[in-house]
């Protein structure tokens, strides 16, 4: 996700969207735990990175967690 397709949705979109980016997260990060392995090491840094954009863009604009 882009900063600017996070600035385009709504605030119920990006909150609905962080939540499913910390579940998809949270699975990675268990699959590296119980392999020893990262599968694919730029799509938890996407994940991260994506998270922390619709964080801003939400609290730029005001919104509650």
């Amino acid at each position: 996700m882009k900063i600017m397709d996070a600035r385009k949705m709504s605030d119920d979109e990006l909150k609905s969207r962080v939540d499913e980016l910390r579940l998809d997260l949270g699975i990675e990060k268990r699959k590296i735990a119980s392999t020893g392995v990262a599968s694919k090491k730029i799509k938890t840094r996407e994940m991260k990175r994506s998270i922390a954009q619709a964080l801003t863009v939400l609290k730029e604009r005001g919104a509650k967690l």
